[in-house]
């Protein structure tokens, strides 16, 4: 398992503070950079839930910071993480959407959005690897 996986992984068993899916997506990547989780988690605050309004999951926001701060903000590289998403969650990256379908499944919440901040971070970790950016 790669360090921002466990990084990750680690962030969302916690039941001490919560993290939101996108700081749980957004913090490890910020750390190996050197931003203080503090920071990274303050950066990430408002992003979850859909921008607490059900609209882009957080895990993808989170995804889409972390490539940014990566310097990855060539459209291609951008629409292929979301081309990637939408294969995995019948075309939708709304957290509304991804909750609804994922109510139909029958899958509790938690297990949903852990699997959504697990998929994103391994995503983006694949995108930072192809483009040279981590080891």
């Amino acid at each position: 398992m790669s360090q921002y996986l466990e990084h990750s992984k680690q962030l969302r068993a916690r039941t001490d503070v919560h993290y939101n899916c996108n700081q749980a997506v957004f913090i490890p990547f910020a750390a190996a950079l050197g931003i203080d989780e503090t920071t990274a988690m303050a950066i990430g605050a408002n992003f979850g839930a859909g921008m607490r309004m059900a609209a882009t999951c957080g895990a993808i926001t989170g995804g889409l910071m972390a490539l940014g701060l990566y310097g990855i903000d060539d459209p291609k590289i951008v629409n292929q993480f979301y081309r990637e998403l939408r294969q995995n969650h019948q075309n939708c990256l709304d957290c509304a959407d991804l909750l609804r379908i994922n109510k139909e499944t029958g899958t509790p919440k938690k297990v949903h959005c852990d699997n959504m901040v697990f998929e994103c971070v391994e995503l983006v970790e694949k995108i930072l690897r192809d483009q040279n950016k981590i080891s």
